[in-house]
């Protein structure tokens, strides 16, 4: 047994995990409040505290852990182990030693990576990619994210920064973007984006399900919220995922002209929508290809659940880390 941690740092929670990087097997896991607002210091200090715990609690001593692997959600510069933009974090964490200092407080050999990366790495290696050399990933939630494995080689490219699919910009004159864009497929398929296109449906008092549902209070209107709608045929919550679908398939497209996957993994909560989403997307994307053997492009739903990450991050480290 090849025994990792992988460890996630999110805005609200950190949650490490205790891994078997030989089956991608989670052993032990555990959360516990961010409170990013404490500072760098204080959130890794807690990381420090909860990765020990965890191995502590597996019946485990650190001598025995061969490394750690952490997700962050933002910019990072590997080479230094240090994080360079993280978003939703106050502060945004500039030049932070975030893997020399985990590697002081715990004494075990620690490797950065982005988030989403690993959730695309924990994919491929132990779930819905696994058994094909090039694969896409796009995780979908408060943003989205992604990544991409090409001939068994997870893409980094400049500094780990390969695979911010949300960032394909579909429409140069759509809605305004986070990252300061124009018509970024993040503005068209995150759950906020899902959601604030439920809300204004509701607001122009369109007949619809969402309205009921959210029960008059539009901070209830999220996309779990509008997917159930749409299950129960609603026609408006229907054409907002058609729409999502829609410009996911546009993206996929580009990335099948580009990298020619053999598999294209949709996870992340909003993918929990299934073929809500998945349906459009297979369709745009086969309509838009001429040029490439689309149809053997298989469009498939995530298999580790909230768990890719910490998996993704554990193995990474397995890869990276020799002890």
């Amino acid at each position: 047994m090849k025994l990792y941690v992988g460890c996630d740092l999110g805005g609200t929670n950190l949650r490490a995990a205790l891994v078997d990087a030989e089956t991608g097997r989670v052993l032990l896991q555990k959360a516990t409040a961010t409170l990013a607002r404490q500072g760098p210091e204080a959130v890794m200090q807690r990381m420090a505290n909860l990765i020990l715990e965890v191995i502590a609690e597996g019946g485990y001593t650190s001598a025995q852990v061969q490394g750690i692997g952490v997700g962050a959600p933002g910019l990072l510069d590997m080479e230094k182990g240090e994080t360079l933009f993280l978003t939703n974090f106050a502060g945004n964490w500039p030049h932070v030693p975030l893997r020399d200092t985990l590697q002081r407080l715990t004494s075990i050999p620690t490797t950065i990576l982005n988030d989403a990366r690993a959730i695309t790495f924990g994919e491929w290696r132990f779930g819905a990619g696994e058994g094909v050399a090039t694969m896409v990933v796009f995780a979908l939630g408060t943003g989205v994210g992604g990544g991409s494995v090409v001939n068994g080689q997870l893409h980094l490219g400049l500094s780990g920064s390969a695979g911010e699919l949300g960032h394909i910009v579909l429409d140069p004159n759509g809605p305004r973007c986070g990252c300061g864009n124009n018509g970024c497929l993040e503005v068209y398929a995150s759950g906020p984006a899902i959601a604030a296109m439920g809300m204004k449906m509701v607001a122009q008092g369109l007949a619809t399900q969402i309205a009921d549902l959210c029960q008059g209070d539009y901070n209830r209107i999220t996309a779990a919220l509008i997917a159930e709608a749409a299950q129960r045929g609603d026609e408006i919550a229907l054409e907002i995922y058609r729409r999502a679908g829609e410009a996911l398939g546009r993206a996929a497209a580009i990335l099948c002209v580009t990298l020619s996957p053999q598999r294209i993994v949709l996870t992340g909560g909003v993918a929990q929508a299934g073929e809500l989403l998945l349906g459009p997307m297979r369709e745009t994307m086969r309509r838009l290809v001429r040029v490439i053997p689309v149809e053997q492009v298989e469009l498939v739903p995530g298999k580790l659940g909230d768990q890719a990450g910490v998996i993704g991050a554990a193995c990474f480290a397995a890869e990276k880390i020799s002890r």
